[in-house]
């Protein structure tokens, strides 16, 4: 584990999508890094311990960019009239997914047999169904914009309780972001860590909440332990310093098979009709809703700790499900998933999940949108 990297930072660059097919790459070929964080009256710690220098960083045991952990590719044999038959073609699409019942109440307890997974409107096999507590690689992302001062305390409790209920071989690292985003704890199971990290952010500055989506889950598919992955980003206003997109940031962690992504928008203390509230909902929602995570807007600061509880309990209700895709993985394109669930007992089951991936091809992988 690495101690509080209170000059360590991430930087974000914007990503240009070259078409609607093709997830965009980032422009220098690498994951996002970490950089020293520069001096800042605003964010300058009194004891502050230098960043490692990322190119002697010893890298995580997830894959980087052109090996991610849902588009591994595999031989498979099968045996059809007495004869088997190797398909070089296949590869293995993993899906996280929360099931609802027609009350939004969290449903675990399904078989396996009670879904059904189609791409591209083709039913597929599963070959691979896990129902437990996964350990998960977390990244908390909190807004250090001027107008989260206030905020601050209640958000901090919140975030260190959601990572006290969930597993105990979770990892977490802490990111705050104002203008740029900035890593203030590495991966670390340590509670007191994370809590030095929270309690070293100061709040100043813009909002570059796009820039921070695409620097995480960069540093998190190249340096998370654990093949299960997830985003917890906390803000309370509009993306105003990145300089990336809304469209480029989402593109970016579906091209690296990304992570979950949930978003606790305190938006309260105003219209959420007003253009500019009404934005940051969609945009928040639209984050969540194309991984397969899940946006909440408290209504005060008295909520927020509820919802993190929440959002543990939906990341450890979660059923892992695999299939082989029946299409080759030399055909390119973006491919729909659909997938459903239906047991006795239970009336108006909903998944939520990716809603669809793109396949590696050229060497790259490239990741997927949910649901």
């Amino acid at each position: 584990m690495v101690g509080v990297l209170a000059t360590g930072g991430l930087r974000a660059a914007a990503q240009t999508p070259a078409d609607n097919d093709t997830p965009p790459q980032n422009p220098t070929g690498q994951n996002a890094v970490m950089q020293k964080r520069p001096p800042n009256p605003l964010t300058q710690d009194s004891d502050p311990v230098p960043s490692p220098d990322p190119q002697n960083a010893v890298p995580g045991q997830m894959p980087v960019l052109g090996q991610t952990q849902g588009q591994a590719q595999s031989d498979e044999i099968t045996k059809e009239n007495g004869r088997f038959t190797l398909r070089t073609n296949a590869f293995e699409v993993r899906l996280n997914a929360s099931v609802l019942d027609s009350s939004d109440h969290i449903v675990d307890s399904l078989p396996e047999s009670a879904f059904k997974i189609y791409e591209d409107g083709t039913l597929q096999k599963i070959v691979g169904f896990r129902h437990e507590d996964l350990p998960i690689s977390l990244g908390i992302l909190i807004d250090s914009s001027g107008s989260m001062y206030d905020k601050r305390p209640s958000v901090d409790a919140a975030a260190l309780n959601l990572v006290k209920l969930s597993n105990p071989k979770d990892e977490a690292f802490v990111v705050d972001f104002n203008s740029e985003p900035y890593i203030d704890q590495d991966f670390t199971s340590s509670i007191a860590k994370l809590q030095q990290g929270l309690a070293y952010m100061k709040a100043g500055g813009g909002t570059a909440l796009y820039d921070a989506v695409i620097a995480s889950a960069d540093y998190l598919s190249k340096n998370g332990k654990q093949s299960k992955q997830v985003l917890l980003i906390v803000t309370d206003g509009d993306d105003n310093s990145s300089n990336a997109s809304l469209e480029e940031a989402i593109q970016r962690v579906q091209a690296l098979d990304g992570p979950s992504i949930y978003c606790i928008g305190l938006l309260f203390g105003g219209d959420l009709n007003h253009k500019d509230l009404k934005h940051s909902k969609e945009v928040l929602t639209q984050l969540s809703d194309e991984t397969g995570g899940q946006a909440y807007f408290p209504k005060s600061l008295r909520e927020v700790d509820g919802i993190a509880q929440q959002v543990a309990q939906d990341i450890r209700s979660q059923y892992m499900i695999e299939y082989h895709s029946t299409k080759p993985m030399s055909v390119p394109g973006y491919r729909t998933i659909h997938v459903e669930a239906s047991e006795k007992g239970y009336r108006g089951l909903r998944v939520r999940t990716r809603a669809g991936y793109f396949p590696k091809t050229g060497g790259q992988s490239a990741g997927a949108v949910t649901n």
